[in-house]
């Protein structure tokens, strides 16, 4: 980036009050010249695998900006760890809003870490864009005006699993393994939204897991124990990897279920061991770089191209790292959207007038769409099976069961 900046050590750390005040007027220029975006990553932690996603996008901002960013303007995504630890999301947000003086928050990823800052950014009326979780929450523009979704609604996607299960197989026995938070929880009443009544006693087992938990291995073995013939999976990638390999070492061989979120083959399929994944059942929304039926789609290669130039370290396997490019797209499209004005107030209503947008790496027939009453971008999605290389898509395009 070639913008005049000031580091970071002299603004965090700036010594004494007269300091402070003779970088005020270089400052404001640094700032008039970029768009300050600021974002928090687990690039520790129990969720590290999604690191990949900040990398990704700050490499991908870089390419825009050596495109001649947004109107002459460059953007800067100042991006850090918070370890997936809400106290540590917290601390973080509270420095890019109060000492960094971001725009906005762009992508700041997991539910329990968004959920820790959820009010502090409304009341601070911050842009909180495109947050890296699926939890419904983050859809009520009448309490929380500031915060958009970007993933598929984890209720939604539930009910999508217990949709198709009712309609492919109605006799299941169903045991179901979450994550003990905002994000498995979702999950799961998305699936009871739609096994209701009668159909609840579909659900014959639930195991829950703490994110500080070393492994999966004894809930699995519980539920296999309970004699269910389908497992619903709701776990991030360290876990689902656990999983998938535990299931399978287990020699339990029921209908597997994994929620989008544990379904990268890179981060997740790979290290459980591909032999092991082969029948799982996911949903998705963007394409798969691992499905040989894109390998000559125009956004596929336009994608290959940029990790190829810009984020060489990337694994190309990593479904996040497509996910990461087309949320980045979805920033672009509002900033650009913004024209001039870059003020927090147009960047939210930008946000909220994406119309019918397609970036390529959606799937066909799934757009994004906001409004002031709507801040889910993505509603749609379409069932997946892995068959031993990739996910395989088939069905419709789905919606929830609402």
């Amino acid at each position: 980036m070639t913008t005049t900046r000031i580091p970071r050590r002299s603004i965090v750390l700036g010594a004494g009050a007269a300091v402070g005040a003779s970088l005020l007027p270089l400052r404001a220029l640094a700032q008039a010249k970029e768009i300050k975006l600021g974002q928090t990553m687990p690039y520790s932690g129990p969720a590290s695998a999604y690191g990949t996603i900040g990398k990704c996008q700050q490499a991908y901002f870089k390419m825009i900006n050596e495109n001649g960013g947004i109107g002459g303007r460059m953007i800067n995504l100042v991006s850090v760890d918070d370890g997936y630890s809400p106290p540590k999301a917290v601390e973080q947000v509270r420095k890019l809003v109060e000492q960094e003086e971001v725009l906005a928050l762009f992508q700041t990823l997991g539910t329990p870490s968004n959920s820790a800052i959820h009010k502090y950014v409304n009341a601070k009326k911050v842009p909180h864009l495109f947050v890296a979780t699926g939890a419904t929450k983050w859809n009520d523009p009448k309490n929380f005006p500031w915060t958009f979704g970007m993933n598929l609604s984890y209720q939604t996607e539930g009910e999508i699993y217990a949709q198709y299960l009712l309609k492919n197989k109605p006799g299941a026995k169903i045991a179901i393994l979450y994550q003990n938070d905002d994000y498995g929880k979702d999950v799961l009443a998305g699936v009871k939204n739609v096994l209701k009544g009668d159909k609840a006693k579909m659900i014959v087992a639930e195991q829950t897991y703490e994110v500080t938990d070393p492994t999966v291995d004894s809930q699995i073995l519980t539920l296999k124990a309970s004699g269910a013939d389908t497992f619903i999976n709701i776990t991030t990638p360290k876990f689902a990897a656990q999983a998938v390999r535990k299931v399978a070492d287990s020699g339990w061989k029921p209908l597997h279920i994994l929620n989008n979120v544990g379904a990268s083959v890179g981060s997740v399929l790979t290290p459980a061991g591909l032999d092991k994944s082969v029948g799982l059942v996911t949903v998705n929304y963007y394409k798969d770089a691992n499905d040989p039926q894109w390998k000559d789609d125009a956004a596929m290669l336009k994608w290959r191209g940029f990790m190829g130039k810009y984020y060489r370290e990337g694994n190309v396997a990593d479904a996040s790292n497509i996910y990461a490019v087309l949320a980045a797209e979805l920033m672009v499209q509002v900033l650009k959207q913004c024209g001039t004005d870059f003020s927090r107030d147009n960047i939210r209503r930008q946000a909220e007038s994406i119309k019918n947008f397609k970036p390529g790496l959606l799937l066909p027939g799934i757009s994004m769409n906001t409004s002031p009453t709507d801040h889910a971008p993505v509603e749609q999605a379409q069932l997946a099976r892995f068959d031993g290389k990739q996910w395989v898509l088939f069905g419709e395009v789905l919606g929830g069961a609402a």
